[in-house]
């Protein structure tokens, strides 16, 4: 991973969910509650994908080959992306099936009091996995809000992860709120409207993690502000008089790659360019420590004729 902290919380996460996704189950088990089932499977896909994490992190560390030249580091996208199609598939439409199938088939509910302190318990347990991740987070967004954090970061773990908690939290609260009311109004419809909601939520998470990462897969370019210090450091490099154009790609979530033109002089020999690049290539590596990978052509603006 790149950082510990993405680990730290991915298995925080991972550890929380397993424990509670058992208890979910047995819960569900003995009560008959849909909203625990909808629930006890979102916990298992989350173990699931936190699983397909620590693996994209470990297949990203592979050396560059001759058949992929710039390394393995987009593997940590591709599994992202493929945490969205789990939580799409296994977690909202089976949870929206259930619900579907409760409405058709409502029946009462057995020992509530199960259900109820199983739900209470996750919400504590979710709630200090999703410390963790936020902790994790604020070492890495500085200043940024956390929307701004989930958009733009090119590391996915952290806002997979805080999506992932932020998304189990809400759930069980809207599980909480269906068993609660169908012990109320002795009315099983409000635990199939649970089931339900948490299909929806899930679904929307999932939709909002696949457009995140499919940009990343893409492709993406660095921020505008590490932009701005590539340009100025290439600038301010002796014998540089302007950059003509540059492009930027990140190769992984640790690994920029700079082609740039810049305009040098003229009259300069050979031995005077290839010190200019040299330099130029360490002032953007000192800026942006991520640039590992720069391309730079020298060139000299013309006039038009």
């Amino acid at each position: 991973m790149s950082t510990s902290g993405s680990m730290r919380a991915i298995i925080a996460a991972l550890l929380a969910n397993i424990g509670i996704a058992i208890t979910k189950f047995i819960a569900a088990a003995f009560s008959g509650s849909a909203s625990m089932l909808a629930e006890g499977i979102h916990s298992l896909a989350d173990s699931a994908n936190q699983i397909l994490l620590i693996i994209g992190g470990k297949r990203s560390r592979r050396q560059a080959t001759a058949a992929h030249p710039f390394g393995y580091g987009r593997s940590r996208y591709i599994y992202a992306f493929m945490v969205s199609i789990i939580l799409f598939s296994i977690g909202g439409l089976f949870s929206i099936m259930e619900g579907i199938n409760k409405l058709s088939e409502p029946h009462e509910l057995e020992m509530v009091w199960l259900p109820l302190t199983v739900l209470a318990v996750s919400i504590v347990l979710e709630s200090f996995s999703l410390r963790t991740a936020l902790r994790e987070a604020k070492h890495e967004r500085g200043k940024k809000s956390l929307i701004e954090f989930i958009r733009h970061a090119k590391s996915p773990e952290l806002p997979v992860v805080m999506l992932e908690d932020m998304a189990a939290l809400v759930g069980l609260v809207l599980a909480f709120a269906g068993v609660g009311l169908t012990v109320i109004t002795h009315n099983p419809v409000w635990d199939a409207i649970g089931t339900l909601s948490i299909g929806v939520l899930l679904i929307l998470v999932a939709a909002i993690l696949g457009a995140e990462t499919s940009s990343l897969l893409i492709g993406e370019g660095a921020t505008a502000e590490d932009s701005t210090l590539i340009r100025n450091a290439l600038e301010k490099t002796p014998g540089v008089k302007s950059v003509i154009h540059m492009k930027t790609l990140y190769l992984g979530p640790d690994e920029l790659m700079l082609g740039a033109k810049i305009e040098i002089s003229a009259l300069d020999k050979a031995k005077d360019i290839v010190e200019v690049i040299d330099e130029a290539e360490r002032m953007v590596r000192a800026a942006v420590p991520a640039t590992r990978v720069i391309y730079l052509e020298p060139d000299v603006l013309r006039k038009n004729s």
